[in-house]
């Protein structure tokens, strides 16, 4: 599809574009080097509406669909991919509270996580239950009016600094699987929340990730978002947005490592003539360029099919998301070959670009988990003339 923006999205589009070129550019292998959350930074992204991009305004969300939030987080993660991944989990969070939460709870977080007073995280991962959600074993035991929350969940973006834990747990018998799980918000400071160890990682060093430990703690059930058992649904619902937020942020990171190789050939000599008359690297850009603007279809396709509710939304998702982050990493690691062994020095960036895209192709569903969803898809289809279409 060949999208067609409207200057409204042109506008926030190039507001990004210039945000992320001014407040996360110039600081980002600090950010990373020294594993630094930049709070300031965030807050300042949130004053122009980036913090609940595709929440209602009734609370202080800014109302864009999720074409909208795509081109948003693109343009961001050419100054930094980490922090704008970061973004993109808190406005998962602000958009399950606002779509599934109560009018009270709505009232209550939206506002704060619009302007990021309050940061959030999502908890949906455990020890012994990554790409196999349902089997998680954290569970909410009823006591009165509140829940009592025991369990733990692994590789929480966020985990520490979050004001507002969106946990997806089991209200029910844990062995019935996703018929028992359920979605509660725990604030930060509630008794019982500890967290783990800061996680050392290979990228995404300026968001900090750790285990989230739940020991008696007691919440109010009135912090149910939606029923008793719709939690997977709702974790389902975040995830085909967050594939595309995560495909999106794939794609700034492989802008930005284009036109750092495109500027790098046209500079540097090597035998006597610039790296941008050899033909076998302006073969190489071409495929590169050829490859991010594919992906870049895919991503926004799918957020479109998002928008527009397509009952193939699902499967888009999936697809942009394995696409776009496997051909997307490949980009970066061809612009860091293009630098040679500048490219391996941290200065650059290249190198940190890579590392922090090189996660994308795990976390939202493995890649091998959205071969698995769109395989089933296209099995379900085979006796519809739709299949190939």
């Amino acid at each position: 599809m060949d999208i067609n923006f409207t200057e409204d999205q042109l506008a926030f589009r190039d507001l990004a574009k210039s945000f992320a070129d001014e407040n996360f550019a110039p600081f980002a292998n600090e950010w990373d080097q020294k594993t630094i959350f930049p709070v300031d930074a965030l807050r300042k992204a949130a004053e122009l509406g980036f913090g609940a991009i595709y929440c209602s305004d009734q609370y202080g969300g800014t109302g864009l669909g999720r074409l909208d939030a795509a081109t948003i987080f693109e343009q961001l993660a050419t100054g930094c991919p980490s922090t704008t991944a970061y973004i993109s989990i808190h406005n998962m969070v602000a958009w399950m509270v606002d779509t599934y939460g109560s009018d009270d709870l709505r009232k209550k977080f939206i506002p704060k996580l619009a302007t990021m007073q309050s940061f959030g995280a999502y908890c949906l991962t455990e020890p012994s239950a990554g790409s196999d959600a349902a089997s998680g074993k954290t569970t909410a035991v009823k006591d009165g009016d509140h829940y009592i929350i025991n369990g733990s969940k692994a590789f929480i973006s966020g985990a520490g600094e979050a004001d507002v834990y969106l946990v997806m747990l089991k209200t029910g018998n844990v062995a019935d699987g996703a018929k028992a799980m359920s979605a509660v918000l725990i604030e930060k400071g509630t008794k019982g929340l500890s967290f783990g160890a800061k996680e050392h990682k290979m990228g995404w060093n300026s968001q900090p990730t750790a285990e989230v430990v739940f020991d008696n703690v007691r919440v109010p059930i009135s912090n149910l978002l939606g029923q008793e058992g719709q939690g997977f649904k709702i974790a389902m619902a975040g995830l085909d947005g967050g594939r595309v937020n995560i495909a999106a942020c794939s794609l700034g990171g492989a802008q930005m490592a284009i036109k750092q190789a495109a500027d790098y050939m046209q500079e540097r000599e090597q035998f006597g003539k610039k790296l941008s008359d050899f033909q076998a690297l302006q073969f190489k850009l071409a495929d590169m360029l050829t490859n991010l603007k594919a992906s870049r279809l895919m991503v926004y396709n799918a957020a479109n099919s998002i928008d527009t509710n397509s009952p193939d939304k699902t499967e888009n998702c999936a697809m942009a998301k394995r696409f776009t982050t496997d051909m997307c990493f490949n980009i970066v690691d061809e612009a860091l070959q293009i630098h040679g062994g500048y490219g391996y020095m941290k200065e650059y960036g290249i190198e940190r670009v890579l590392r922090d895209l090189r996660v994308h192709r795990i976390l939202e569903g493995t890649n091998e988990i959205m071969r698995v969803i769109i395989s089933r898809k296209a099995i379900k289809k085979t006796t519809k003339a739709s299949l190939f279409i």
